[in-house]
């Protein structure tokens, strides 16, 4: 089987790649103590699975058979969500080189000769037995060294990172570990957040969360803890999104509150995989609830199909697309990248997306706050060629499961 296939050239270390990335958020100072403290979180695994829907960006991309994409990785999932509707190529490119280890063992696993079944208990069941050997026999010959190095290193305790998913992958990470101390302050003050998946309607689960979950954001606990911005750094939150999340509130407290409650009550729990592992910290069982896109037995043979489509990439997703000739990309999906950025960096970000686009292109991100962040700042020479489509992006709004957003944006090139 051939190696999974990486970027050209040497990326640069993740904590360098970060770094600059945080400089363009508007800063002309050099970077806050904060801002430090979130680049070096943010160089360890941060999201074991992704915080965005996929089935929502499909739906507003409407994406077709033979597409060409440009994504940011993350933990994987999207893109591999993505190769169920045959893309003609993926690009999914991450400055964090954990992410990237993630994505390219997943583009291995799902390549292997490993039947469907193990495949989705590889990466879907809270602990897989026999993973290690597994990874042994049929993934790692197919890694670049890179990546197979990366999971056979040890930890303090002599353990192999490809472990990790003989125990539960998904409660590591800053956002598994920020999970995890939202269980803990919920315990503290007597709740089992598991309550929530007892309801049977959306009426029960609103009804669960005013009385249980509810409550507990306006102990002092949570309202005092919530005052600094590096209380949201387990989200992959930095400062200058934070900003942003409290739109001119004064407390975040109520921000997450609003939020937790649209990831609790606003679609049913046997439709959102994202409300079990907030919750239970696990994906729904089969007589539970739907898996998520690429755990799907269902889909699973698609994706599968059209996993080597994708290319891994370490590195910058702007000099990415400025290998790529012109019109050589069909749908651009920035998740919320443009958050940490300042209007320097976005212009030249979009002017790349602009020289890239094909006559058909669309561009699909998230937001912390509500509005569009590059309405009145990127130049109107580049986005006078684009228009944002005002319907699809309120029902991707209303139909991303995870609820983490402000706001999700489709544009589209004018014809």
């Amino acid at each position: 089987m051939a190696a999974i296939e990486t970027a050209t050239r040497q990326p640069r270390a993740t904590h360098d790649l970060v770094s600059d990335a945080l400089a363009a958020t508007g800063e002309t100072r050099a970077l806050s103590v904060g801002d430090r403290i979130f680049a070096r979180l943010f160089t360890g695994l941060v999201y074991p699975m992704i915080w965005e829907d996929p089935d929502a960006d499909m739906a507003a991309l409407d994406l077709a058979k033979g597409e060409r994409i440009v994504t940011i990785a993350s933990g994987g999932c999207n893109w591999l969500a993505y190769c169920e509707r045959g893309p003609a190529s993926i690009d999914a490119v991450d400055l964090n080189a954990h992410h990237v280890a993630l994505s390219r063992l997943k583009r291995a696993v799902y390549a292997s000769l490993l039947d469907d079944a193990a495949v989705a208990a590889f990466f879907g069941s809270p602990g897989q037995p026999g993973a290690i050997s597994l990874y042994d026999r049929f993934i790692a010959p197919a890694l670049d060294n890179e990546t197979r190095a990366y999971w056979n290193a040890r930890d303090k305790l002599g353990r192999r990172r490809i472990a990790v998913f003989e125990r539960n992958i998904h409660r590591t990470g800053l956002l598994g570990r920020f999970i995890a101390f939202g269980h803990a302050i919920a315990r503290l003050n007597g709740v089992d957040p598991a309550v929530l998946l007892k309801a049977k309607s959306l009426e029960e689960q609103k009804a669960l969360f005013d009385t249980h979950i509810a409550p507990i954001f306006y102990t002092q606990l949570v309202k005092l803890g919530t005052r600094l911005p590096v209380s949201l750094f387990g989200l992959g939150i930095p400062p200058a999104q934070y900003e942003a999340l409290l739109e001119g509130r004064s407390n975040m407290a109520d921000v997450l509150k609003e939020r937790t409650e649209r990831l609790a009550c606003g679609h049913a729990l046997k439709d959102n995989y994202f409300a079990w592992m907030a919750f239970a910290r696990r994906f729904p069982e089969a007589h539970e609830g739907a898996p998520p896109p690429a755990l799907d037995p269902v889909r699973l043979p698609a994706i599968r199909t059209h996993v080597e489509c994708a290319t891994i990439h370490h590195a910058n997703l702007r000099d990415v697309l400025a290998a790529k000739p012109a019109s050589s990309v069909d749908c651009f999906i920035l998740l919320d990248a443009q958050d940490w950025m300042d209007d320097a960096t976005m212009n030249r970000l979009w002017a790349e997306i602009d020289r890239t686009a094909s006559d058909n292109a669309r561009v699909l991100f998230r937001t912390a706050g509500a509005a569009s962040v590059i309405e009145g700042r990127v130049s109107l020479s580049v986005l006078g060629r684009w228009m944002r489509d005002e319907a699809a992006s309120a029902h991707a709004f209303a139909a991303d499961r995870s609820a983490i957003y402000g706001g999700v944006h489709l544009y589209r090139r004018r014809a």
